[in-house]
């Protein structure tokens, strides 16, 4: 077997994994109230380690997971052209820097609390961000500037999608369980 066979699989696991949530809901909401006073350096610094730390690149950006994180930043969340194939259909990682060029700070802050996508993106992650995090993200990718193509489009369950994609074969769910007799 070919090295990419093995590294596509961990690398999933490990874009998961790193997407975990942020922080209870007690610790968010104190978080939140002392990140208003940041100042504009530090939510843009603070939304730079946010998206290197929590994976974002892992998936929005082309090789960066491949190598290691040694993708220059004039190359980070441009979408990828890997699909995540699985009962969902194919979904494809979005180029967050078109997308955020579409929408003020106030729209972001919105699309972000509400965000809810197909898998494997972990929206669930993203909601979890405390306001000043969700900005400080908004303002990075938003200083990055636009660059490279919109990401493919969404396919449905029934379309086998061209290469690259990473195939998800999942256990079928567990059976219902019938009521109690009563």
């Amino acid at each position: 077997m070919s090295r990419l066979s093995f590294l596509v699989p961990a690398l999933a696991v490990l874009s998961l994994a790193a997407c975990q949530q942020a922080a209870p809901q007690a610790e968010a909401k104190t978080n939140a109230t002392a990140a208003t006073a940041l100042s504009d350096a530090d939510l843009l610094a603070r939304g730079e380690y946010i998206t290197r730390i929590a994976g974002c690149n892992d998936c929005h950006t082309p090789g960066y997971a491949e190598t290691g994180g040694q993708v220059p930043k004039a190359q980070w969340l441009v979408g990828s052209p890997l699909g995540w194939h699985g009962p969902w259909g194919t979904t494809y990682p979005a180029n967050l820097r078109l997308k955020v060029q579409d929408m003020d700070e106030a729209k972001w802050m919105d699309y972000s609390a509400n965000l809810h996508t197909r898998p494997p993106m972990p929206d669930f992650a993203v909601r979890t961000l405390t306001e000043a995090d969700r900005r400080g993200v908004y303002r990075f990718i938003r200083s990055l500037g636009p660059a490279g193509q919109p990401a493919h489009t969404y396919l449905p369950p029934d379309q086998k999608p061209e290469p690259p994609y990473v195939d998800w074969v999942l256990p079928p769910p567990p059976a219902a369980k019938a009521p109690p007799a009563g």
